[in-house]
């Protein structure tokens, strides 16, 4: 049977939904990074499905038939992509698998952030109820905020499907433009990065970790931002520069940020934005949800089983299509 490495181990609930949609003709072994069950599969396997945990060069070099690296994730940025080129094995993402998922957690953070939510839910258990002036516990609309996308792929474009119902108006920057009718269906209109800072309420990140997006969002970036502005970042931590972001949010560049990732995680427990009351955080949990588990899945057998009948996959990582 064709040998699929599956890592790292999930809870046996999410393997069963793995087992119950593996296709016929694959054994899937199950097996943790690092470990010499793992190295043992590799020697065998022909596709790996899973997450990246730091694919580098040994990775590739014990596994010397891979045909594809197939990802449950979106993100890529800890597959090295010298050494999977190197041994000319294609790398795949998820299909937009998790895009609904991480739209709606977009739209909760805006919504959280706005509505001071966390201040609010602390302040009743703390048996104080609508505590202080009005004025300084200003909540806000979406209605009628121009919210900036950073990033128009399959999650940008399912946030600005969700912001519209909210009454936003939506612009975007990318490196990629849509077409002039793409962006007539969606209701988006494109404007360069520095005008989206400048001119957006709300500016949400949905781009790929890489060197060309490290740190994209510094200093010079919230200088241009308004005070009255809110960040929102669903993609990857590093993409901002957090001590530039802490000095924004305290010296009053920008209003508040709704943050689902950061640079370090997990964060260490003295972390700077943790003592700001303008921050709110989830921890890296907008991609995973019950329902994609079944959705990844189905995506990453069905690239397997193109690539198995001599077929080329799909959602091959653009550094590497």
């Amino acid at each position: 049977m064709t040998r699929i490495l599956f890592a790292p181990r999930q809870s046996e609930v999410i393997l069963d939904i793995a087992r119950s949609l593996a296709p016929p003709g694959f054994e899937l072994v199950v097996a943790d990074p690092g470990t010499p069950e793992f190295y043992q599969a590799a020697a065998d396997a022909e596709y790996y499905l899973g997450l990246a945990r730091q694919m580098g060069g040994e990775f590739f070099r014990a596994a010397p038939k891979l045909r594809l690296v197939q990802l449950l994730s979106a993100g890529y940025d800890r597959v090295d992509m010298e050494a999977a080129r190197k041994a000319g094995v294609p790398v795949a993402n998820n299909g937009g698998a998790n895009a609904i998922a991480v739209a709606e957690h977009t739209l909760m953070l805006m919504l959280a952030v706005l509505k001071k939510l966390v201040r609010f839910h602390n302040d009743i258990v703390a048996g104080k109820w609508r505590v202080g002036n009005p004025a300084d516990a200003r909540v806000h609309e979406l209605a009628g905020k121009t919210l900036g996308i950073v990033g128009l792929g399959n999650i940008g474009k399912k946030v600005t499907r969700r912001a519209a119902a909210f009454d936003m108006r939506v612009q975007y920057y990318d490196i990629v433009r849509l077409t002039q009718a793409e962006e007539d269906a969606l209701e988006v209109r494109f404007v360069l990065f520095g005008e989206l800072l400048r001119t957006s309420d709300v500016v949400s990140l949905h781009v790929p970790l890489d060197d060309s997006t490290r740190n994209m969002m510094s200093t010079r970036e919230f200088a241009l931002m308004t005070p009255s502005a809110i960040l929102i970042n669903t993609c990857r931590g590093a993409v901002v520069d957090e001590a530039a972001l802490y000095r924004s949010l305290t010296e009053g560049q920008i209003a508040a940020a709704g943050l689902d990732v950061l640079v370090e995680e997990p964060p260490a427990p003295n972390h700077p934005l943790f003592a700001l009351p303008n921050v709110t955080l989830t921890p890296h949990s907008a991609g995973p949800t019950w329902e994609n588990w079944t959705a990844r899945f189905r995506n990453g057998f069905d690239n397997i089983q193109r690539v198995a009948a001599g077929g080329r996959p799909r959602w091959v990582i653009p550094e590497l299509a």
